[in-house]
């Protein structure tokens, strides 16, 4: 059956897959399972066999990027246009691989529920709660540093929070406390803001700014594949900026 949620996969959305609300399939994984490092290791693992079984650090970066993008997509959208909380807990979510191993869909439990609150530091701690262990999880299990994932989902989270400005169903201001969040140096306990500015915009002598992340993805440890359209490696200056 159609999702609720494909309403919003119009626009930037439209060539990506809305969540599936229903009972997920027997082969779906359930998402509080990667944190696992046995189940983690397997997917990366499987991952990693399209790469020769590469740079670990590399191959978890470039997994999270997958899983990330499915994950903060539908979570945004529903967020900002919708504002409503999808149950993107990890216990609360089942995942449906691609044959080589990424998170390629997503099976809710329910289409979700009116935001507790609008403001920045409240109305996105769904996600949060999903990226913080499974960051350190991923970061545990491969080496790289945190910041690396942090910085993966920061991209998106950037980058979803601005295409969905100009989606068929926003309204003005959408967005705002989106971008606030990842304005913010420090949480309200205190604790440094892992996604704060995780992109920055480049003068380049163009009519459009430069985008590029702040720190390097590490895909490039990966022997098939070249730096990334927005790594920060692109620019000497930037080089030291690469978290290994």
């Amino acid at each position: 059956m159609p999702s609720p949620l494909d309403r919003l996969y119009v626009g930037c959305l439209a060539a990506l897959t809305p969540p599936e609300v229903a009972t997920p399939p027997a082969d779906a994984l359930p998402a509080v399972a990667l944190l696992d490092p046995g189940c983690l290791d397997r997917v990366l693992t499987g991952f990693a066999a399209q790469y020769g079984a590469g740079d670990r650090r590399a191959v978890a970066s470039l997994w999270s990027k997958w899983h990330f993008s499915a994950l903060l997509a539908p979570g945004l959208a529903a967020n900002l246009l919708l504002e409503r909380d999808l149950p993107l807990g990890l216990p609360d979510l089942h995942l449906g691989l691609a044959p080589d191993g990424h998170t390629a869909r997503l099976w809710l439990a329910h289409e979700g529920r009116p935001l507790a609150s609008l403001d920045a530091a409240e109305r996105f701690a769904t996600l949060i709660e999903h990226l913080a262990p499974l960051i350190a999880a991923l970061a545990d299990l491969s080496g790289a540093a945190p910041r690396v994932f942090w910085s993966n989902a920061g991209n998106y989270f950037e980058y979803f929070a601005r295409a969905l400005a100009e989606h068929p169903m926003a309204l003005p201001g959408t967005s705002d406390e989106a971008l606030d969040l990842l304005e913010r140096r420090h949480t309200p306990d205190g604790a440094r803001n892992p996604l704060y500015r995780p992109v920055r915009y480049l003068e380049a002598g163009q009519d459009t700014p430069c985008r590029m992340r702040r720190l390097c993805c590490l895909r490039y440890l990966l022997p098939e594949l070249e730096l990334c359209g927005n790594c920060p490696l692109t620019r000497r200056d930037d080089a030291p900026r690469a978290a290994q």
